[in-house]
């Protein structure tokens, strides 16, 4: 079975479960400056660029900071847990591992930033990753296609040999723009039906020769 040319992967939500932190952190600041943020305010924000998501909190929460600030603030907050104890999905590690067993190269794409980033990749093996795009290092946010097409272009790689690993609409919207497979995996934010996405309950429903399969399906 021909293996895909690479394998991206979303981070929040998709190989840790920091989603919750996120929120969470949300509220509080939103709390802080006397304003409330819903649950549903939040879970519409998954997967957006942090600025797209920074200057929601300041309308409609009335976070009254600069956008930079609240980016920063959230995400002081977001990478001090994970130092603390990385939250990986069930299956994240191992199927990171069994690609790299595979010599199949693998791709961080994150709209988060490069601290938090880094402070995932400090608890894995050197060299996981091939190559790491954060949502500070792109002019364009998903669901544009520029994250995955940053990603593809330094791996060099054709994107009709690659899928994409997301848990959001905004991150699918940005595999598939960016003409890769794409594979859904469900976690806070609902995934409505959309064409040409295989969804899975989980990353242990995953591993190289599947998602080999999703690309020459695809191609």
């Amino acid at each position: 079975m021909r293996l895909p040319a690479a394998v991206l992967f979303d981070l929040d939500g998709t190989l840790i479960d920091t989603e919750p932190t996120w929120m969470a952190e949300e509220v509080a600041l939103a709390s802080a400056f006397g304003g409330t943020w819903t649950s549903e305010q939040a879970v519409s924000c998954v997967g957006n660029p942090l600025p797209v998501s920074a200057a929601r909190l300041r309308d409609e929460a009335g976070v009254d900071l600069p956008v930079d600030e609240i980016v920063a603030r959230l995400l002081d907050k977001v990478v001090a847990a994970v130092r603390s104890r990385v939250p990986w999905q069930p299956g994240a590690r191992d199927l990171l591992s069994a690609l790299r067993s595979e010599d199949v190269p693998c791709a961080l794409v994150t709209m988060s930033y490069r601290s938090l980033a880094d402070a995932v990749l400090a608890d894995l093996p050197a060299g996981t990753f091939a190559t790491v795009v954060t949502g500070d290092e792109v002019a364009n946010g998903k669901p544009h296609p520029e994250p995955y097409l940053t990603a593809m272009a330094r791996l060099g790689v054709e994107a009709a040999r690659c899928v994409v690993v997301e848990d959001s609409p905004a991150g699918i919207g940005s595999g598939q723009a960016a003409g890769c497979a794409v594979v859904g995996v469900p976690h806070i934010a609902p995934l409505p039906p959309r064409a040409a996405v295989t969804v899975v309950d989980s990353l242990l429903q995953l591993d190289p020769r599947r998602l080999g399969q999703l690309a020459a399906a695809a191609a």
